[in-house]
């Protein structure tokens, strides 16, 4: 465990982004699943008749999910691609890679199944929403990417520091 600074590693830098990726394709595929939330049916005439399937239909829960996959794929990607201006120890790197991961991940799925079963996961108990044990231990799955998503932050603000301050001024 050198206390060496370096740029982040190549691998970890390719599969940030490849989970970047993956979770466009979260995306994509919650976003059929909104679609056919929102028509009541599976409608991809000509290749299929249309199917009625109930899904629950609530459409900011939905988005969220959508939403949420965009946009920690793309902090991944963004962490990927700029890796190279984060100066970190290896030890302090691989705390980033991992917070980065459970953040990503874990702000995500657990929005996934907030709109498939109908809570919110903002409170314990579920009050002012949909109480029960589903929202509960979503609730509880969330708080490992609340102490992630801050460490990220630091850990990354600190490496490109660093990095900014080695550069010559002109």
């Amino acid at each position: 465990m050198s206390s060496t600074l370096v740029t982040m590693p190549e691998r970890a830098r390719a599969l940030l982004f490849l989970n970047g990726l993956l979770l466009f394709c979260f995306a994509v595929f919650v976003g059929w699943q909104w679609f056919f939330a929102l028509l009541g049916r599976i409608e991809l005439w000509p290749l299929v008749p249309p199917i009625d399937v109930k899904l629950p239909d609530d459409h900011r829960a939905w988005r969220m999910v959508h939403m949420e996959a965009i946009t920690q794929g793309l902090m991944l990607m963004a962490l990927g691609l700029g890796g190279r201006f984060v100066q970190l120890s290896t030890r302090q790197h691989r705390l980033l890679f991992w917070s980065a991961l459970m953040t990503a991940w874990l702000f995500t799925v657990p929005t996934w199944f907030h709109a498939l079963l109908g809570t919110r996961g903002l409170a314990f108990g579920g009050e002012p929403f949909k109480p029960g044990l589903a929202n509960d231990v979503l609730y509880l799955v969330g708080w490992p990417a609340v102490i992630a998503v801050h460490i990220l932050l630091a850990l990354a603000v600190i490496g490109v520091w660093r990095h900014v301050r080695g550069l010559p001024r002109t």
